[in-house]
């Protein structure tokens, strides 16, 4: 026997001292089998790390020796995580002969993977994906540690408006091939959708029935109305039954993604056609109208909307009421609702008409303002100077738009004390500010009479009578000529009439001897105070108007 080998052979016999031996190995290996666990290439075990070092993560699966993974196969998720003492499952690859063995996470995670996929096919359970990019056809996928491909007609149950928006984002997906390399994986979100569109209509179609009320995600707006989906069946929300008042656009209620309670008016189990309502959601404020806003009531509300006829005013969700272009102001000159108001304002309304059945409210913005002509009972007499604006010229006169908004009239014989006006455009221009004096009054009527010619004394009383008499040579300034003679201004101050009889005889008519502007002498042979006339006579002349 080989020294030391523990065996007194003695006088035993060779038998007996291999049947020794036999039975000490066999103690030696169940002693070795405690101490290391039976460990098989090709499976996943649980390991303990010991270490973390720059190249490589020390991990002991509790056999005779420790095994290495490359730093590499982890992501740097994985990498932040590792601690020593922190359990980890691995991949025994291979034990080599001397006595070592290789592992690995990465065949971890793709036999995790594989069994996922297998899984989801077999079972059509979906799985989540992270959408990484666009490229050509359709998306690259992340699913787990690989990457698969989900082509652009499977993104969604419709074609995308913006198919970038399902980029960095995770989605749900059936699985639809793959390979145990992992490096075809096709996916497709559409086909998810679908079943669960499915699924959620088989659940609402329990449900729905006439009067129920569901809640529902906006879908799509139109310009007639809304299509909801109420769980893998659409609605629609006509526009009509959005709100009990008018409704311009479907947009200016509601927004896509938006929940909103609807409650369903007409179901079809035929052909699945359904028909919702909002508005009906709430009583029709329309019904209590003639209680809440009685004519005369003077209410508070928001202008929503301007048009050329008027204004509309929300007095409540669902009751708007019209301000017509004629109830903004007393004045008989109608402007745009948008120089009283603008859309957003408040406004203090009164209440001028209601009609239930017609869903018709008329309000009345003048009437909380003063009338006019009782303004100008209150502030204007006789005898008194105002100002206004000239905003309109006739053959008779001049109509000035005083700032309470009625109009005087200011007659073409009150212009000019000294001229003959024959029509205020002579003297008046349209839009013109002027001042002038309040010679008559009439509210009652509505009538009012101004003078110009009175904001100054009247030079028929004092000073023509003292600057002028019978025979006294003028110098005067032709203004027109008529078949009456020519009519002429009188040094500056007042006209007169040079009569055709004593206009100085010549072969010529007076047309073709005088015109307009032309300086002229003549003598004043006739002066009527009263009736505010002065004649004239060319005849008899101290000197001639040729200049000699």
């Amino acid at each position: 026997m080989a020294p030391g080998s523990g065996i007194d052979a003695g006088n035993k016999t060779k038998e007996e001292v291999v049947a020794v031996m036999e039975t000490e190995k066999k103690h030696l290996e169940e002693l070795i089998s405690e101490a290391f666990p039976e460990v098989q290439e090709g499976t996943i075990m649980k390991g303990r790390v010991v270490s973390v070092l720059p190249d490589a993560v020390v991990i002991d699966i509790g056999y005779k020796s420790e095994g290495f993974v490359p730093i590499e196969e982890f992501n740097e998720e994985e990498k932040e995580s590792l601690r020593e003492g922190s359990e980890i499952e691995v991949f025994l690859s291979k034990i080599n002969s001397d006595g070592t063995i290789t592992l690995s996470i990465e065949r971890v995670k793709k036999l995790r993977l594989l069994n996922l996929l297998k899984e989801a096919t077999t079972e059509n359970r979906p799985i989540e994906v992270t959408v990484k990019e666009r490229i050509k056809g359709g998306y690259r996928v992340q699913v787990g540690d690989a990457f698969g491909f989900m082509p652009l007609s499977h993104a969604d149950l419709r074609p995308l408006k913006d198919p970038d928006e399902l980029v960095g984002q995770r989605h749900l997906v059936k699985v639809l091939k793959y390979n145990n390399k992992l490096t075809n994986i096709i996916v497709s979100r559409k086909e998810y959708l679908e079943e669960e569109r499915e699924r959620l209509k088989r659940k609402t179609l329990q449900r729905l029935r006439k009067g129920e009320r569901l809640k529902g995600v906006v879908k799509n707006i139109l310009d007639y109305g809304v299509f909801v989906d109420l769980g893998g069946i659409d609605g629609l929300l006509h526009i009509s039954d959005i709100s009990w008042g008018k409704v311009r656009h479907p947009s200016d209620v509601f927004r896509v993604g938006q929940e909103i309670d609807v409650v369903v008016l007409n179901f079809d189990p035929v052909t699945e056609k359904v028909t919702l309502g909002y508005k009906q959601l709430r009583p029709d404020p329309w019904l209590s109208v003639e209680d809440k806003y009685p004519v005369g009531r003077i209410v508070t509300g928001k202008v929503v909307s301007l048009a050329n006829y008027g204004a509309f005013v929300e007095l409540e969700e669902g009751v708007e009421g019209l301000i017509h272009i004629t109830e903004f102001d007393w004045s008989p000159k109608t402007r745009h609702p948008s120089y009283y108001v603008e859309v957003g304002d408040y406004v203090d309304v009164k209440v001028i008409e209601v009609n239930r059945e017609q869903r018709r409210i008329s309000l009345s913005l003048k009437q909380l303002k003063p009338k006019p002509w009782e303004l100008v009972a209150k502030r204007y007499r006789v005898g008194q100077k105002v100002a206004g604006r000239v905003k309109s010229l006739t053959d008779f006169g001049a109509f000035i738009e005083l700032p309470e908004g009625v109009d005087a009239l200011l007659h073409v014989t009150d212009l000019s004390w000294t001229r003959h006006v024959r029509h205020p455009s002579e003297v008046l221009k349209k839009g013109q500010r002027i001042e002038a004096v309040v010679l008559s009054l009439n509210p009652e009527e509505e009538k009012m009479s101004l003078g110009l010619k009175q904001l100054t004394p009247n030079p028929w009383e004092e000073e023509i009578p003292n600057r002028f008499h019978l025979g006294d040579e003028v110098k005067c300034r032709v203004l027109r000529i008529t078949e009456y003679g020519i009519f002429v201004e009188i040094e500056g101050l007042v006209e007169g009439l040079i009569y055709s009889s004593e206009i100085e005889p010549s072969n010529k008519r007076p047309e073709e001897v005088y015109k307009e502007g032309d300086e002229v002498l003549a003598r004043i042979i006739k002066i009527d105070l009263e009736r505010q006339k002065i004649g004239l006579s060319m005849k008899n002349l101290t000197y001639v108007n040729n200049g000699e």
